[in-house]
C-alpha cells in the first residue's frame, strides 16, 4: 500500500501540471446543453418540446428557456417520469435500470428519480475531478496508502415490478462499484448490503480494527453515531486510536458546522472537512480548495444549470416560485447572491427545481455554498428566516450555553389564542431554561424582518429540547434512520404536532 500511496500522490501532482485551463463557464454550459438536447431529441419529451428546432436556433439557451417549462418533482413525475418507469425513450433514451428513492423534504413523502447509465458515468466523472483536486490540499502520502469508508444507505436494492431496481442514491452507487474498488473501499459490499441500520453499524464497528481508514464520506449525523459506536465498542478515547491515518471527512446532505465540535471531540488530531453537493439528482459540486467550505460547480459533467433569484424576482413570500420567474445563466449570476437552482441532466431531468438555494462565493471558477432549501424558508408571518440565518442563530445559541445543538426543527403554529408562534425543537443535552428568550434575541439581532414580525403577527416562540436518543427514535419511526435524505428543518404545523406528540410519550 505504501507504494500505491506514493504512485497516487505522484499521479495527482503530475496531472495538476498538465491540466488545461478550463474554458469560460458560459461556453462550458452551452456545450453541455447542446449535448443533452442532441442525445434526447428523439425521446417523447424531446419531440414534444421541439428539441430539433431548439438546436437550430441562433440562441440555444434562450430558445430552450422559451420552449421548455420549469418542472417541480410532482409535475415531472406525473407528466413524464411515471411513464419512464414503464416505457423506453420518455425523457432520456432507453429505460433506466435504476430509480433513486428519496424521502425528500418537500412535496410527497417519497420520490423516484431516474438513474441512467449516462448519469452514473457523470457521478464517477465528478468524483474523479474531486479526487484530482486533492493535489491542492497537499495531503501526506499516508492518506493515499489508506482506505476510504463510505457510510451509505443500504446497497441491497429492491426489484420493482416494472423491471428496474430502486434504493437511495448512495446505495445505488455502492452496488455498482466495480470489484477492484475492494482494494480501498470499506465497509465492502457485503456489509453495505445489510438493510438494518443498527446491524450495519454493528458490523462496521466489529470490523473496524482490521481497517486502515484515512477518509470517511457520509452524512454527518450518521457518521457521528457510527464513530461513537466504534469508540464505545472498543473502549477508545478517540477514533485516532484505532485509525491513526484518518485525515479527511467528506461531508454532504446537511450543513456541517453544527456538527464540528462533536467531531473534534472524537478526534485526537485535526481532520480536513470537504463538502460535497451530492443529491439524487446529481453530483453537483465539491470542495476543490483548502481553507474554504465553498464548492466548485460541476459545469462540464453532463449537467446544465439555471438560476432563479431567491428574492421577489423569483419567489413569493412562502418561498414558492413565481409563475414567470426571472431565470439567469451562469454568466449572469452575481457574487454573494442567492439563487434557486434549476437542473437539466442526462437522467432525463429538464429545467428541474431541486429545491436547494445556493449562493455564489466565487465566480472564477464558480464556487457555491448551499444556504438552504426553498421550503426551509420560514415566512408565514413575514419573519423571512432562511436556513442559513437559523443555522447561524443556533450555533450562537449553542456557544452561549456552552453546548452543541446538532439538529433543530421549527414550525409556525397557532397557540390556544389563535395567534402565531414559532415552535422550536432542539436536539441537545442543554436545559431548556432561558433558551427561548436567548434564541429570540439572536434572531432579532440578525434579521430586521424577524424583529418587525415579532412586534406584530408573531406573538412569541416556544422551545423544547430532546435528546439525541429521542431524535434517533423519531427518525426510526419515520423511516429516516441511517438514510441519505435531509431531515426537514422547517416543518408544517401538522408534522410538528406529530413530533411533539411523539416526544411527549413516556
Amino acid at each position: 500500500m505504501a507504494l500505491i500511496g506514493k504512485l497516487v500522490k505522484a499521479g495527482l501532482d503530475l496531472s495538476s501540471k498538465f491540466q488545461s485551463v478550463e474554458d469560460n463557464p458560459q461556453h462550458l454550459q452551452e456545450t453541455q446543453l447542446r449535448e443533452l438536447l442532441n442525445q434526447a431529441k428523439n425521446t417523447a419529451f424531446g419531440k414534444y418540446n421541439g428539441f430539433e428546432e431548439i438546436l437550430k436556433s441562433d440562441d440555444l439557451i434562450l430558445s430552450f428557456r422559451k420552449e421548455v417549462p420549469i418542472f417541480n418533482y410532482e409535475q415531472m413525475h406525473d407528466q413524464w417520469w411515471s411513464r419512464q418507469e414503464r416505457f423506453e425513450d420518455i425523457t432520456w433514451p432507453g429505460k433506466p435500470s435504476f430509480f433513486a428513492r428519496s424521502s425528500g423534504t418537500t412535496g410527497k413523502s417519497s420520490k423516484r428519480i431516474p438513474i441512467t447509465d449516462e448519469f452514473m458515468a457523470t457521478m464517477k466523472s465528478v468524483g474523479t475531478s474531486m479526487v484530482n483536486s486533492l493535489h491542492e490540499f497537499d495531503f501526506p502520502e499516508s492518506l493515499f496508502e489508506s482506505e476510504v469508508l463510505m457510510l451509505s444507505s443500504s446497497a441491497s436494492l429492491d426489484q420493482n415490478v416494472q423491471g428496474f431496481q430502486e434504493g437511495e442514491i448512495s446505495g445505488i452507487n455502492v452496488s455498482n462499484f466495480p470489484d477492484w474498488y475492494d482494494i480501498f473501499y470499506r465497509p465492502g459490499k457485503e456489509i453495505a448490503a445489510i438493510r438494518d441500520w443498527d446491524e450495519r453499524v454493528e458490523a462496521i464497528a466489529e470490523q473496524a480494527p482490521e481497517w486502515n481508514i484515512g477518509a470517511i464520506a457520509g452524512i454527518p449525523s450518521w457518521v457521528l453515531l457510527m464513530l461513537k459506536r466504534i469508540i464505545a465498542r472498543h473502549q477508545l478515547n478517540n477514533i485516532h486510536e484505532i485509525w491513526p491515518n484518518f485525515q479527511v471527512f467528506a461531508s454532504g446532505g446537511v450543513a456541517f458546522e453544527t456538527y464540528r465540535e462533536d467531531f473534534e471531540a472524537l478526534c485526537k488530531t485535526p481532520i480536513t472537512i470537504l463538502d460535497t453537493y451530492l443529491a439524487s439528482e446529481g453530483f453537483i459540486a465539491y470542495s476543490s480548495r483548502p481553507d474554504t467550505m465553498s464548492m466548485k460547480l460541476a459545469l462540464n459533467h453532463g449537467y446544465f444549470f439555471e438560476f432563479i433569484p431567491f428574492d421577489k424576482r423569483g419567489i413569493n413570500e412562502s418561498g414558492d416560485l413565481l409563475s414567470e420567474p426571472l431565470v439567469l445563466g451562469i454568466n449572469e449570476v452575481e457574487l454573494g447572491k442567492e439563487y434557486v437552482l434549476l437542473l437539466s441532466s442526462c437522467a432525463g431531468a429538464w429545467r428541474y427545481v431541486i429545491g436547494d438555494v445556493i449562493r455564489f462565493e466565487d465566480l472564477n471558477p464558480p464556487q457555491i455554498k448551499i444556504t438552504g432549501r426553498t421550503k426551509f424558508f420560514l415566512n408565514v408571518v413575514g419573519s423571512q428566516l432562511s436556513e442559513e440565518k437559523m443555522d447561524k442563530a443556533i450555533l450562537e445559541l449553542a456557544a452561549y450555553f456552552k453546548t452543541t445543538i446538532n439538529e433543530y426543527m421549527v414550525a409556525a403554529m397557532k397557540n390556544e389564542h389563535g395567534d402565531y408562534i414559532h415552535q422550536w425543537v432542539l436536539v441537545s443535552d442543554v436545559k431548556s431554561e432561558g433558551l427561548a428568550e436567548k434564541l429570540d434575541d439572536l434572531l432579532k439581532s440578525a434579521n430586521k424582518n424577524y424583529t418587525v414580525a415579532r412586534s406584530k403577527a408573531l406573538k412569541g416562540i416556544s422551545v423544547k429540547v430532546i435528546s439525541k436518543e429521542q431524535y434517533t427514535a423519531f427518525l426510526a419511526q419515520t423511516n429516516r434512520k441511517g438514510g441519505q435524505t435531509k431531515t426537514p428543518k422547517v416543518m408544517k404545523e401538522e408534522k410538528m404536532k406529530k413530533l411533539l406528540e411523539f416526544i411527549s410519550q413516556p
